[in-house]
């Protein structure tokens, strides 16, 4: 299922924050726990692909949205999961935005603050509407 294939791509996402490019093995590791199909660890390579090289634009997309505060300041969960959207609104075409949007709302739901499901639609249906 695409959900967990994209739940997989944010974790690694938000891991890179820290760490760097990660290794084969530690995707290898999230796709087996997450039970990933072939299928399915192929559309998370290429969300995780897709952020990484067009990174600078995607967070230039998110920091335009974010009027008050300094992309440095978005927790870094938050930023995952944007970056994660933002990647699949620009660049995967067969996913309609309002999947993406919705996918990423859910996820700040599950992962980040009461608040970050809202703050995420936000940023995120202002980049659909620019």
């Amino acid at each position: 299922m695409r959900s967990d294939a994209r739940e997989a791509a944010f974790k690694v996402v938000y891991a890179e924050q820290f760490t760097g490019p990660s290794e084969r093995a530690f995707r290898t590791s999230l796709y087996r726990k997450a039970k990933l199909g072939e299928e399915e660890k192929a559309f998370a390579e290429a969300l995780i692909s897709c952020v990484n090289e067009h990174r600078d634009e995607l967070l230039s997309a998110i920091s335009e949205r974010v009027k008050r505060f300094a992309e440095y300041r978005l927790y870094a969960i938050d930023r995952a999961i944007l970056l994660i959207a933002a990647a699949e609104i620009f660049y995967f075409d067969e996913i309609p935005p309002v999947v993406s949007v919705s996918e990423a709302a859910g996820l700040a739901r599950k992962y980040s603050t009461e608040k970050s499901a809202d703050f995420v639609n936000g940023v995120l249906g202002g980049i659909i509407n620019r």
